[in-house]
């Protein structure tokens, strides 16, 4: 009985460190999103810092994680949540990569006087639905709730759409302002990355779901 109340209460800060990641995350594509609005050179610096603090907390979850599988030998639904566990931290990460990348890019966008701004608009919505489609996926998680990770994982289609629209304006841009080139093909980069940013949320969709059912299902195929 003890054992158990441990693993409970062992479980329940792992969810928590979780959030913490995540929501570390979300403030972080929040910052770099402000940078792009803004052209905030400074701010652009502050999330590729504060990416660090994201990575640490990666390898701490894991690490507790694994230390609780070698001494506590979960089973069935507790050991599929141990290692969907896994499976959040790698994709919350990969997402703080892409976030430091929108960094990155506000902070060479902000050099550009011939940056197409109707396409970073572009780029804005695309951030912000990841950042609310992180939030959701990562309730859907702390809630155990299954269907919620499925609408989460339906705001991929509107990222898409978004990346869609740039893709198409960047082709006929290039044609007509040959001399906007080189700002058109970092959205273009930029637009890459945050439509992936999406998949790995989406990822993160399906490992709830696995952890709650049991079974593997292919979301946004």
């Amino acid at each position: 009985m003890e054992s158990r109340k441990f693993f409970s209460e062992e479980l329940s800060r792992l969810r928590q460190d979780i959030l913490a990641m995540a929501t570390r995350v979300e403030e972080n594509l929040g910052k770099a999103l402000t940078a792009l609005r803004t052209r905030n050179s400074d701010l652009a610096k502050e999330v590729r810092a504060d990416d660090s603090d994201v990575d640490a907390l990666q390898i701490r979850i894991e690490d507790d994680a694994a230390m609780i599988i070698a001494t506590q030998h979960p089973v069935a639904r507790d050991l599929r949540e141990m290692v969907t566990i896994f499976k959040l931290t790698s994709n919350i990460e990969r997402v703080g990569d892409h976030a430091v990348h929108l960094s990155r890019a506000a902070k060479k966008l902000a050099k550009s006087a011939d940056a197409p701004l109707g396409m970073q608009e572009n780029l804005e919505k695309m951030a912000h639905l990841g950042q609310q489609m992180l939030r959701a996926a990562i309730s859907a998680f702390l809630e155990q709730d299954a269907n919620a990770a499925r609408e989460a994982a339906a705001m991929d289609c509107l990222i898409d759409s978004e990346h869609k629209e740039i893709t198409e304006s960047i082709l006929k841009l290039m044609k007509k302002k040959p001399e906007q080139v080189k700002s058109a093909l970092q959205i273009l980069h930029t637009s890459n990355q945050l439509e992936r940013l999406g998949d790995h949320i989406t990822n993160i969709c399906e490992a709830v779901i696995y952890m709650i059912e049991g079974k593997h299902e292919e979301l946004n195929e």
